[in-house]
């Protein structure tokens, strides 16, 4: 069981959002569904998410990854958001403007100082793989 509520974490992502600072980027970003451990969200790729190519921007793929992951974790019975240790990023696909993609965020191990959870995002309409993201989180003692 989560130690917060679906609703708590629709909140947390809509406060990070509303504050002044980077997160403000990841405004369009909607959950679908949380389970303990594993959070699934949305975002259509706008103007303000992509490249010079035209193309989903690495930068915010990062963001994605890790803002989804940290997610992840606090929704578990534990709850805690953690501090980045490590993150890496595999880019397979480009996603392009107005393209529906989907981010899928599992918990793989939480242990006592440490966990680590997988990303992978998606194309809504293909479900190809644009790119895949590991990363590993200090909860602290």
């Amino acid at each position: 069981m989560s130690s917060i509520s679906l609703n708590a974490l629709k909140q947390v992502f809509r406060s990070m959002v509303d504050s002044p600072g980077f997160d403000r980027v990841l405004s369009k970003v909607n959950v679908v569904s949380a389970n303990p451990g594993k959070i699934v969200c949305e975002i259509k790729v706008e103007e303000a998410h992509i490249n010079g190519l035209g193309i989903l921007h690495g930068g915010m793929t990062a963001s994605l990854v890790d803002v989804v992951s940290t997610a992840a974790l606090m929704y578990t019975e534990r709850g805690s958001p953690g501090v980045s240790v490590d993150m890496n990023i595999t880019y397979m696909n480009a996603a392009k403007l107005g393209e529906d993609v989907l981010i899928t965020a599992q918990v793989l191990k939480q242990g006592r100082t440490l966990a680590s959870a997988t990303v992978d995002l998606t194309s809504k309409a293909t479900g190809k793989l644009i790119a895949q993201g590991r990363q590993t989180k200090h909860l602290g003692s």
